[in-house]
C-alpha cells in the first residue's frame, strides 16, 4: 500500500479538498475553504498545514481570517444555506474560549439543518503538559474537555486521540455533512499534539470523492395514503417550509399550487417558494403571519406540509390550525410523522411531483381558492399601508423594510435574524426569488447578520447583500465587517437604530413586564432603573472605524437616496437609519405562548396573565 507521511492536519487539509457532492449532475466543492482564528492549540496544527498549502498548492484549500469564532460559524451556515446545502465552509479555532465561543454557531447550524465542519483545538492526547492552559480539570473524568459542549449541539462528534483515527472519522463527518436527514454542525476535536504528529498516511485517504445528495422517492404505500387524504379535501392549505428551497422545488409547487388550486403559505425558511404575486400566494403563517394566511389555516381541512418542521412561531404554539388532517411530505421521517400526520417521507421535488401525478385533474373547491385570492389581495393593501405611514418625526420600521424591499433588485438578498424585524418583514416582504429572503429564525441569534452576509456573499458574488440588523444585534456582533473589507466584497449593512430592543420590549409590554430592561438608556438615579436619558451611542461612527464606508439618514426620503448611493458602491457600505422604537408595526393575527407570572403585586402582570390564560384556551394537539 503507497503511503505519504504528512501531519494529521496537513492529512485532513488534503483530505478535505478532495470531496465534493453532486445532485442532478451539479457537482460542487463540499467543504470550499476555511474559516479560522488561530491560537497556541491550532497555530502549528492546522495553521501550519493551510499555510503549506496555500504556499506549495498541494490542497486548495483557501484559508479566511475571521474576527470571532462564533461569527464564522455563522457565516458558514449562512454560506451553506445560500449554497442549498451542497457546500459549505470549515472553521478552525483554538483551544479554549475560541473553540466555546462556536459553540452558539453550532446550535444555530444543527437547529436550522445546515451543514459546517467544526473543527475546535483540543487538549493535548499525550496529557505531559497536563494541565494546559485553557484546559478544564474534571474531577469525575480525565478525557472530559471544554469541547464536550459540542456534543449536544452537533449531529455528528468525534474526538481524534491518534492520527490514525482520523480516517474513520473523517469518512463518517462527510457522510453526516451530505445527509439531508441528519445534516447540522459536525464536530471533529482535534488535541493539539496530534494535530502536528506526523503518520504514514494510504495515499488512498485523499482520492477524490463525490458525495451524492440523495432525492428520495415516495413510497408506494405512503403515496396512497397521502393522496387518498388530499383527495378528501375540499379546503387544502400547503404549508411550504425551508426544504422546499433547499430542494430546489420552488418552480414545481407553483405549478402544482396552480394547477389543483390550492393556496400556498410560507415559513421563515420557506419565504420566496412562490413568487408573493403568484395566485396561490396567500403570504406568510403563524405567529407573525398574515390575516389571509392564518385565516386560512382556521379553515382548512387539509394541510399539506412540505419541507417544514412546523416550529412554534409556524403553528402560532399550536393554535393556529382548526380541524384538519395533515399530509406532511418531508425527507426526514421527525418532520413527517408531526401532527398525526399521513407520512410522505421523500424529498420535496420528487414527492411533489408524485402528488401531482396521483392527483390528476382533481382540484380544490372553487370558492376556497377564491376566498384565499380575496384574503392575500387584503393582506397587500395592508402591507401598502404599513410602507407608507408617514410616521414622523422618525420614521416607522415598517416605511424603512417597505423602502428597501421596493430597492432591491428581483436576486438581491435581504438577511436578518432576531429581533422586531423578522416578524415584520416576514409579514410583507415581498419575495420574487426563492433566495432573497434570508431570516435566520430556526435559532433566532441577535448576531448572525453581518457574519451571513459575508457567508452569502462568498455563496454567489453576483448577488447584492442586504444585511438588516438592529442596534441590539450590532452591539453583540459586528466584528465581520473588517472581514469584508479585507476580502474587498461588496455587502449593504443597513443599521436600523432604535435605542433598544423593540421585539422584546413590546413582548415585555405585552406580558405585564413593562419593558423593564429593553431599552438603552442612563440609570436613573431617583428610579434606580435604566429609564434615564439615551445613551450618546454613535454606531454610525463605530462602523466607519471599522473600514466601511457609511451613509446616514433620518428619513425615509434620505433612507431611499442613501440605499441608491450604497447599490452603486463598490465596497462594503453602512447605512444607518434612525427609527422610532414606538412605532406601530402590523397587525397580528395569531399568538405565540409565552408563559406570564402567575401570581404578581403588579397590575400589569395581573391583566396580562388573565389574557394569556384566555389565549391559552385556543391551544390543543393536532391528533
Amino acid at each position: 500500500m503507497s503511503t505519504v507521511r504528512l501531519t494529521t492536519a496537513q492529512a485532513l487539509v488534503r483530505f478535505l479538498a478532495n470531496q465534493w457532492t453532486e445532485r442532478d449532475g451539479e457537482r460542487r466543492r463540499l467543504v470550499n475553504g476555511t474559516f479560522g482564528i488561530f491560537g497556541h492549540g491550532n497555530v502549528a496544527g492546522l495553521g501550519q498545514a493551510l499555510l503549506q498549502a496555500a504556499r506549495t498548492g498541494e490542497a486548495d484549500m483557501p484559508y479566511l481570517l475571521a474576527r470571532n469564532e462564533q461569527a464564522m460559524v455563522h457565516a458558514a451556515a449562512a454560506y451553506a444555506k445560500s449554497a442549498d446545502r451542497l457546500s459549505t465552509y470549515a472553521c478552525t479555532a483554538s483551544i479554549g474560549p475560541g473553540s466555546t465561543n462556536m459553540v452558539t454557531g453550532a446550535a444555530l447550524a444543527t437547529i436550522n439543518r445546515l451543514p459546517v465542519l467544526l473543527l475546535p483545538s483540543d487538549i493535548f492526547a499525550s496529557r505531559a503538559p497536563d494541565p494546559v492552559l485553557q484546559q478544564l480539570e474534571d474531577t469525575r473524568a480525565g478525557d472530559v474537555s471544554v469541547n464536550d459542549a459540542f456534543r449536544p449541539v452537533s449531529k455528528y462528534f468525534d474526538r481524534v486521540w491518534r492520527p490514525e483515527q482520523l480516517i474513520p472519522s473523517a469518512l463518517a463527518a462527510m457522510r453526516v455533512l451530505t445527509d439531508p436527514v441528519e445534516t447540522g454542525a459536525v464536530t471533529l476535536c482535534l488535541p493539539q499534539d496530534v494535530q502536528a504528529e506526523a503518520h504514514d498516511w494510504p495515499v488512498e485517504f485523499f482520492r477524490e470523492r463525490v458525495w451524492t445528495v440523495r432525492r428520495p422517492g415516495p413510497d408506494a404505500a405512503e403515496l396512497e395514503a397521502a393522496l387518498a387524504v388530499l383527495r378528501s379535501a375540499q379546503r387544502p392549505l400547503i404549508v411550504a417550509g425551508g426544504g422546499v428551497v433547499y430542494s430546489r422545488a420552488t418552480e414545481e409547487l407553483r405549478a402544482f399550487a396552480a394547477a389543483h388550486g390550492v393556496p400556498v403559505a410560507e415559513t421563515h425558511a420557506g419565504r420566496g417558494s412562490v413568487q408573493w404575486d403568484h395566485p396561490q400566494a396567500v403570504g406568510a403563517l403563524g405567529s407573525t403571519g398574515s390575516r389571509a394566511a392564518n385565516l386560512l389555516a382556521a379553515e382548512a381541512d387539509v394541510v399539506l406540509g412540505i419541507g417544514t418542521r412546523y416550529s412554534d412561531f409556524t403553528t402560532a404554539s399550536h393554535t393556529v390550525f382548526g380541524d384538519a388532517r395533515f399530509v406532511n411530505l418531508n425527507v426526514a421521517a421527525l418532520d413527517a410523522a408531526k401532527h398525526s400526520a399521513a407520512m410522505l417521507v421523500a424529498d420535496a421535488r420528487a414527492g411533489i411531483a408524485a402528488l401531482g401525478r396521483g392527483l390528476g385533474e382533481w382540484r380544490a373547491d372553487e370558492a376556497w381558492t377564491a376566498r384565499a385570492s380575496v384574503l392575500a389581495a387584503e393582506w397587500q393593501g395592508v402591507i401598502d399601508r404599513a410602507k407608507d405611514l408617514g410616521h414622523a418625526p422618525l420614521p416607522a420600521q415598517t416605511e424603512v423594510l417597505g423602502a428597501l424591499n421596493d430597492a432591491m433588485g428581483e436576486r438581491d438578498v435581504v438577511i436578518n435574524a432576531a429581533g422586531s424585524m423578522p416578524g415584520d418583514l416576514q409579514m410583507m416582504w415581498r419575495s420574487r426569488d426563492p433566495k432573497q429572503y434570508h431570516v435566520e429564525y430556526g435559532y433566532s441569534c441577535m448576531g448572525y447578520e453581518i457574519a451571513a452576509g459575508l457567508g452569502c456573499k462568498l455563496a454567489d458574488p453576483d448577488r447584492d447583500v442586504y444585511v438588516l440588523v438592529g442596534d441590539g444585534s450590532y452591539l453583540m456582533l459586528a466584528s465581520e465587517i473588517p472581514t469584508l473589507v479585507s476580502e474587498g466584497l461588496k455587502v449593504v449593512v443597513v443599521i436600523v437604530q432604535n435605542h433598544g430592543f423593540a421585539s422584546i420590549g413590546a413582548l415585555s409590554e405585552s406580558l405585564g413586564s413593562q419593558r423593564f430592561g429593553t431599552k438603552y438608556r442612563y440609570r436613573d438615579e431617583q428610579s434606580g432603573l435604566l429609564d434615564g436619558d439615551v445613551l450618546p451611542v454613535d454606531l454610525a461612527a463605530n462602523a466607519a472605524s471599522l473600514g466601511a464606508n457609511v451613509l446616514t439618514a433620518s428619513t425615509v426620503a434620505e433612507f431611499k437616496a442613501a440605499l441608491a448611493t450604497a447599490k452603486a458602491a463598490t465596497r462594503t457600505t453602512v447605512v444607518h437609519v434612525e427609527t422610532d422604537l414606538h412605532s406601530p408595526g402590523l397587525p397580528q393575527s395569531a399568538w405565540w405562548d409565552v408563559p406570564v407570572s402567575e401570581v404578581s403585586e403588579l397590575d400589569s402582570t395581573r391583566a396580562a396573565f388573565d389574557a394569556y390564560t384566555d389565549s391559552r384556551r385556543a391551544q390543543r394537539h393536532y391528533l
